[in-house]
C-alpha cells in the first residue's frame, strides 16, 4: 500500500510538473524568496500556546494555517468528488507562501508528537504514536529542504531548511535512542546555526544562539550514551564531511544577501541595522536635509522644510514602536549586557527628532527676534510680544531634558556635559524673555529676580564651549551670550529703578495727571492746544485782575560837569532888586495883576 501511495504521488506530482512547465515556460523567476524559518517557527509557537506547553492549541493553529494557505494559494488536496493529494514541488513554486505548506506540516506533526509525549507518561502505548508522528514530521522537512534547493530561494532560506531538517531527524533518532545517528544530525543543526548566527545582523543573532544553546544538553545527553568521553569533540570535527565547502558559499552568500538588503547606521561608534522601509525613507530624506535647507529663499521654506522632516520621522519612530511591541509579544527575553540594536535605533530617531525640532525653533527664534525689534522700534505694527521667544525657548529646554534621559548614553560623558551645558544657555534666553513679560506686566520684582537668574546662567556658561561633534552646530547660540548679557544688564537697572520707586501700575498714576493748559487763550494765540475748558462756564481766555508785570522806572540823571563850571556873578543885579522897592501898592498891583503896562 505504500508503494503504491509513493508511484501515485509521483505520477501526480510528475504530472503537475509537466503541466506547471507548459503553463510558466514563458516566464521567468521574479524575485529570489528569502523565508526566515526559525523566526517564524519561534513566533507561531509563541502566539499560539507554546509559551504555557500547549501542544494541542498549537496543532490546532497549524491545521487551521494549512487550510488558510492552501485556500489562498489555490492549491486544494482534491475536489468535492474526492481527496487528491498534491504536493509542493519546484515548478509550481510560484510564491514564497508555498514553502510554508511543507513546513506547517511539518511543524503540525511535530507538535502532535509533542503532545504525545506528554500524555504518554501516563499512557504508554502512545510512544508509538509518538514515533509514527516524528517520522511524518522528518519526511515534511526533507521535502521542505527539496525544495528549497530551488534557484529561487536564497542562501539563508536553504540554510534554514537543512537546518530545520537535520534538527527534526535528530530529534527523531534521540526519541528511538539511535545516540550517534541524533549526534550526528544535531551537530550538523547546531553548525549551521552558528553559521548563520555570525552572518546575520545582531538583532537576529539572538534566535539563533538561543537555538544553538538549545542543542546542547541533548548533544551532551547522546555523547554521555555513546560512552566515548572524545565522542562529541569527534562529532564537532564532522562538520568538515558535512559539505563545509558548500555550507561557507552559502554563508557568503548569506552576508552578501545582508550587506545588500540591509541599511546601516553607525552613531557615536556603533553600528545598527535598519529594517524597516519608513525608516530608510526617513534617514534617506534626513541626508539630502540640508542641500535642500541651502536651497530655501526665506524663512518660511526653511520652516515648511523641517516640518516635512519632522513629519517624516515621527512616522518612522511609530513604525519603530510598533514593530518592537509586536517582537516583544513573541519575543523569548534574553538577557543582554547591552541595549538592543533596535531599541539603539529608537534612542538614535528620537535623538534626530529632537535636535531637528530645536533646528527649527532656532528659526523661528530669528523670526520672533526680528519682529519683535521691528515692533519695539515702531517699524511694524504687527504685535510680538515676548511670550512668544518664552515658548520656543521652554520647548528646547525640554527636548534637551529628553535627550539627557535617552537609553544607550548615559554614560556618554562628554555627551552629557554638552548637553548641560546647552540647557544652561536655553535657560537663560528662557528667563530673559520671561522677565520681559513680568516687565510688560509692572511685575518689577518678579522680572528683577529673572534678570538676575538670567545672569547667573550667563556666568555659568561664560569661557564654555561645545566639544561633541553632535552639538557644535549649535556654537552661534553660546557667541549670542554677549550680547544678552547686555540686554539683561540693563533691564535689570530699569526693573530695580522701577522697584524703588515703588508705582505699581504706571497707567493708573499718568491718568491722575493733567495735561490742561495753564496759559490763557490771550497768552497763546499763536499756538493750539486743545483746551476742552473754553467750551464750558469758566473758559481761561485772561486772568483778571491781570499779574504784576515787573517794569522798568525811569532813568536818574546826574549832572556831573556842573561841579566844575564857574558861573559869572550875580551880586550886582540882587542888589539893584533889592533897592527898588514899590511899597504895599506895589505889592498889591502885583499881586493881582493891576497896575501892570499893558
Amino acid at each position: 500500500m505504500t508503494e503504491t501511495k509513493s508511484n501515485d504521488s509521483e505520477s501526480n506530482a510528475n504530472t503537475q510538473q509537466q503541466s506547471g512547465t507548459k503553463n510558466d515556460s514563458s516566464k521567468g523567476p521574479e524575485s529570489i524568496y528569502t523565508v526566515p524559518l526559525l523566526k517564524l517557527i519561534k513566533e507561531a509557537q509563541q502566539q499560539h500556546g507554546l509559551r504555557h506547553g500547549d501542544y494541542q492549541r498549537y496543532r490546532t493553529y497549524c491545521s487551521s494555517r494549512l487550510h488558510r494557505l492552501r485556500k489562498v494559494l489555490h492549491f486544494p488536496q482534491g475536489d468535492r468528488k474526492g481527496f487528491k493529494k498534491r504536493e509542493v514541488t519546484l515548478d509550481n513554486l510560484k510564491d514564497e507562501k508555498f514553502i510554508y505548506l511543507p513546513l506547517i506540516q511539518a511543524e503540525r506533526a511535530w507538535g502532535y508528537a509533542m503532545q504525545l509525549k506528554q500524555e504518554s507518561n501516563t499512557e504508554p502505548r502512545k510512544k508509538f504514536h509518538l514515533i509514527a508522528r516524528l517520522r511524518k514530521a522528518v519526511s515534511h522537512t526533507i521535502h521542505l529542504e527539496y525544495v528549497c534547493q530551488s534557484p529561487l530561494c536564497d542562501a539563508r532560506t536553504k540554510l534554514e531548511a537543512q537546518a530545520y531538517s537535520a534538527w527534526m531527524q535528530g530529534t527523531l533518532c534521540f526519541e528511538l535512542q539511535e545516540w550517534k545517528q541524533a549526534s550526528e544530525k544535531l551537530v550538523l543543526s547546531q553548525t549551521i546555526y552558528e553559521k548563520l548566527a555570525s552572518a546575520l545582523n545582531e538583532d537576529e543573532q539572538i534566535l539563533y544562539k538561543q537555538r544553538v544553546e538549545e542543542l546542547n544538553p541533548n548533544l551532551r545527553y547522546c555523547a554521555y550514551n555513546i560512552g566515548d568521553s572524545s565522542a562529541q569533540q569527534d562529532l564537532l570535527n564532522m562538520r568538515s564531511k558535512g559539505g563545509k565547502s558548500e555550507l561557507d558559499v552559502l554563508i557568503a552568500q548569506t552576508r552578501e544577501k545582508q550587506a545588500a538588503s540591509l541599511l546601516e547606521v553607525t552613531w557615536r561608534g556603533r553600528t545598527v541595522p535598519v529594517r524597516l522601509e519608513k525608516i530608510r525613507v526617513f534617514l534617506l530624506a534626513f541626508q539630502a536635509l540640508d542641500s535642500s535647507l541651502g536651497k530655501a529663499n526665506d524663512f518660511d521654506a526653511k520652516l515648511s522644510g523641517y516640518e516635512t522632516i519632522l513629519l517624516d520621522c515621527k512616522e518612522a519612530i511609530q513604525s519603530l514602536k510598533e514593530d518592537l511591541a509586536a517582537v516583544a509579544k513573541t519575543k523569548v527575553d534574553v538577557q543582554s549586557p547591552q541595549l538592543g540594536s533596535q531599541q539603539y535605533l529608537l534612542s538614535y530617531l528620537t535623538f534626530l527628532r529632537a535636535t531637528l525640532t530645536i533646528d527649527r525653533n532656532l528659526v523661528m527664534v530669528e523670526v520672533f527676534k526680528k519682529n519683535f525689534a521691528a515692533y519695539q522700534s515702531g517699524e511694524s505694527k504687527k504685535v510680538a510680544k515676548p511670550q512668544e521667544g518664552v515658548k520656543l525657548y521652554e520647548a528646547m529646554v525640554q527636548l534637551s531634558g529628553e535627550l539627557q534621559v535617552l537609553q544607550g548614553i548615559e554614560t556618554d560623558k562628554k555627551f552629557q556635559n554638552d548637553l548641560e551645558l546647552l540647557v544652561k544657555v536655553f535657560k537663560a534666553f528662557r528667563c530673559y524673555y520671561m522677565a520681559l513679560t513680568c516687565q510688560g506686566n509692572r511685575q518689577w520684582a518678579e522680572a528683577l529676580a529673572l534678570y538676575q537668574r538670567a545672569e547667573t546662567y550667563i556666568n555659568q556658561t561664560e569661557g564654555k564651549k561645545l566639544g561633541d561633534s553632535e552639538f557644535t552646530k549649535y556654537s552661534r547660540v553660546g557667541q549670542d551670550l554677549v550680547h544678552l548679557r547686555s540686554l539683561v544688564n540693563s533691564g535689570k537697572c530699569a526693573a530695580h529703578a522701577q522697584n524703588i520707586l515703588g508705582v505699581e501700575d504706571i497707567n493708573a498714576a499718568m491718568s491722575g495727571l493733567s495735561v490742561r493748559s495753564k496759559k490763557s487763550l490771550s497768552l497763546r494765540l499763536d499756538e493750539f492746544v486743545e483746551d476742552v475748558s473754553l467750551t464750558t462756564a469758566t473758559p481761561n481766555v485772561i486772568k483778571l485782575p491781570p499779574t504784576m508785570v515787573p517794569v522798568p522806572c525811569k532813568p536818574l540823571f546826574f549832572d556831573l560837569a556842573l561841579n566844575h563850571i564857574s558861573f559869572p556873578s550875580l551880586a550886582e543885579n540882587m542888589e539893584n532888586k533889592k533897592s527898588t522897592g514899590a511899597g504895599i501898592t506895589g505889592f498889591v498891583k502885583g499881586l493881582w495883576g493891576w497896575g501892570g503896562k499893558k
